[in-house]
């Protein structure tokens, strides 16, 4: 069947189901279902845009510290601390490994300090640096740090031009 392209709604009764066929045993592999209960197989992070808002894993990080790839890669961090805080974020080889990252992976990552009584302020690391936006208007999309309190959270985005390097801007 050739690729069809739809404008509008795609409705189904019976949820929908990505699949790839075996060229030489003709089996059938279901690679994803989207149903009811959606879930999904052999996802890859190849050019993959984290856009998922549901963090069901975040990491706290309550100390001033350099964050980890894995901590990074959870797209959520928290910071408690009563203390002022920096946050230092991996290299950008680390973080890369990590994710998978090349040419064009974006990564979204939150910075909760709502729960904090002290600033909370993000530093970049080697092979990571703030995006021309960021450097231009330090105020606004180049504001490293996180106030505390209600108002205290922050959205950043990290855009990798190669597999070990990235530009980091905040978006919120």
């Amino acid at each position: 069947m050739a690729n069809t392209t739809f404008n509008g709604p795609v409705r189904s009764e019976n949820g929908f189901q990505d699949i790839s066929i075996n060229s030489s045993t003709g089996a059938v592999t279901v690679n994803a279902l989207f149903g009811a209960t959606t879930s999904v197989t052999n996802l890859t992070t190849s050019n993959l845009v984290f856009t998922d808002q549901n963090h069901p894993t975040t990491a706290a990080i309550n100390a001033t510290a350099t964050a980890t790839a894995t901590q990074v890669a959870t797209g959520y961090i928290t910071s408690t601390s009563a203390a002022a805080t920096t946050i230092t974020l991996p290299t950008g080889t680390a973080l890369g490994t990590a994710i998978g990252a090349t040419r064009g992976t974006v990564l979204e990552l939150y910075i909760d300090n709502t729960l904090g009584a002290s600033t909370v302020t993000i530093a970049v690391n080697t092979n990571a640096i703030l995006s021309t936006a960021a450097a231009d208007t330090a105020g606004s999309f180049g504001d490293l740090t996180i106030a505390a309190g209600a108002t205290g959270i922050a959205r950043y985005t990290i855009m990798f031009a190669s597999a070990t390097a990235y530009v980091f801007t905040r978006t919120a």
